[in-house]
């Protein structure tokens, strides 16, 4: 802040040459009057060189009069008065009350000057100024700061909320650089960073109180508004009320208040954002991204007729490429918006995976696929523990039609009764895998047979320990029972 003793030092002389300089027509206009009226004394006072001529001081705000005063420390001392206040309250403003007020001497015969009049006027109609630097976003006046530094605050500040400080100061020395260094690999750089709309400022005059700090200035910026509009939830109020009351969808209700859900229960005092943000100005943030990815191999199946249908051999495992890729990266208020691949270079290339399968059917050799075993119908019960005992396969019920089939290549080993499957075939199948089929009404196969996939192997029904007409259906891999629901296709 300047020195207040040569600020108020200068005015018991004169007001702001800047003040007078704002109002030189007006003052102009005043001084032809008196001039005229001068004239005409000075022309009357040749003819009586006794008259003695007295000052008074009239007294404007702005544009206008307030009064007229004999002496214009009068008005001087109101004026100091004022700033004084002012300063008292606004520490580290730089404070001007006397801007608006002109005081215009005219030579009278007789002083008639109604002094106290004329400085109540004064108190009343004076007006407190602070120097400032406006804000403008455009061609809108958004807000004022103090000064020319608080304003490049607001301006670091904005683009702080969205960029780290070490990215914006990266960014700022790297616009001094012909070159940049090359990016390493998973390294990022802020490349570019722009505004909107641009923001202007200039020095003003402004009302002390409506001067903000700059961290005001960058919520108002960001959101439109000084401050966030809330509402207090009332009894009966629900998200859509609350929603129309404040010209808002729920949609954006719920978007600003992202602790709710559309089903939300709201809770009477609970306190509901109102405020939809409208941000003056966005921040756009350009990135350079550089990374590793890697490179998908190609999957290539061989058939081999020489080798049995069901078995695969992997030849080659496959491997992943590498490829050195570069972004950009765009992004608005921190929200990404756009990503371009800039540059790609292949460091490495993928080896593709090669696995061979064979084609050559056998009969009586399984294929390692296994089909449905009966003509349709449902899965009754699953394998797990039932009835106080493990159940080791699948039943198979309401079918189509009673007719068991193979569920892969292979030949009979078993076609017989049993206590508890009753009627029931297992079929090797050569291949490690056997299967097994119980509970038949009739067999229609023998020990020895080779049986292809489809062929029947007798008829479905309800013998041994069964409660119903129905298929026990079991897989065995390597002599242990697997799960049929893990192989059937």
């Amino acid at each position: 802040m300047s020195s207040k003793g040569n600020k108020l030092d200068l005015k018991k002389h004169n007001l702001s040459l800047m003040n007078r300089h704002n109002r030189k027509l007006k003052m102009a206009t005043l001084f032809a009057l008196l001039v005229s009226t001068v004239t005409f004394n000075i022309g009357f006072a040749n003819e009586t060189d006794k008259e003695k001529f007295a000052k008074v001081f009239h007294v404007y705000v702005a544009d206008t009069y307030v009064g007229s005063v004999a002496d214009e420390a009068t008005v001087n001392e109101i004026v100091d008065q004022k700033e004084q206040e002012a300063i008292e309250q606004y520490e580290d403003l730089t404070i001007d009350a006397g801007a608006d007020i002109s005081i215009i001497p005219e030579q009278v015969f007789t002083v008639e000057a109604n002094e106290e009049q004329t400085l109540k006027n004064l108190q009343e109609a004076i007006t407190v100024q602070a120097k400032a630097y406006s804000l403008k976003v455009g061609e809108t006046d958004v807000a004022s700061v103090k000064d020319r530094e608080e304003f490049e605050a607001v301006i670091d500040g904005l683009k702080l909320q969205f960029v780290s400080q070490k990215d914006l100061k990266e960014l700022q020395n790297n616009a001094t650089k012909d070159s940049l260094p090359e990016l390493k690999d998973d390294e990022t750089r802020l490349v570019d960073l722009t505004l909107s709309a641009p923001i202007t400022g200039d020095e003003v005059l402004a009302e002390p109180e409506e001067i903000v700090s700059a961290k005001q200035a960058v919520q108002l910026l960001q959101t439109g508004a000084l401050e966030q509009k809330v509402y207090t939830v009332k009894a009966g109020d629900v998200l859509g009320s609350i929603a129309k009351d404040h010209n808002l969808t729920t949609a954006e209700l719920l978007k600003i208040n992202p602790t709710l859900k559309a089903d939300t229960v709201l809770s009477i005092g609970e306190q509901v954002n109102v405020t939809v943000q409208k941000p003056f100005v966005t921040v756009k943030a350009v990135y350079e991204k550089k990374k590793v990815e890697g490179i998908d191999f190609a999957k290539i199946v061989k058939e081999d007729e020489t080798m049995l249908k069901g078995k695969k051999v992997v030849k080659q495992e496959g491997e992943k490429g590498k490829k050195e890729v570069s972004y950009l990266i765009t992004e608005e208020n921190g929200v990404r918006t756009e990503r371009i691949q800039s540059e790609a270079n292949v460091v490495a290339e993928p080896e593709e995976r090669v696995v061979v399968v064979g084609t050559k059917v056998i009969p009586s050799v399984g294929t390692g696929n296994f089909a449905w075993p009966a003509v349709g119908g449902y899965i009754s019960s699953n394998m797990g523990e039932r009835w106080g005992r493990y159940h080791y396969g699948i039943d198979i019920a309401r079918p189509s039609n009673y007719t068991i089939k193979a569920s892969d290549n292979g030949v009979v080993k078993t076609a017989g009764k049993h206590s508890t499957y009753g009627n029931y075939v297992v079929v090797n199948h050569k291949n490690g895998f056997e299967s097994l089929y119980a509970h038949l009404s009739r067999i229609d196969v023998e020990v020895g047979q080779v049986v292809e996939q489809g062929s029947a192997l007798g008829q479905m029904g309800s013998t041994g320990r069964s409660t119903g007409t129905h298929l026990h259906f079991e897989i065995h891999k390597n002599g242990t029972e697997v799960n049929p629901l893990s192989y059937l296709n």
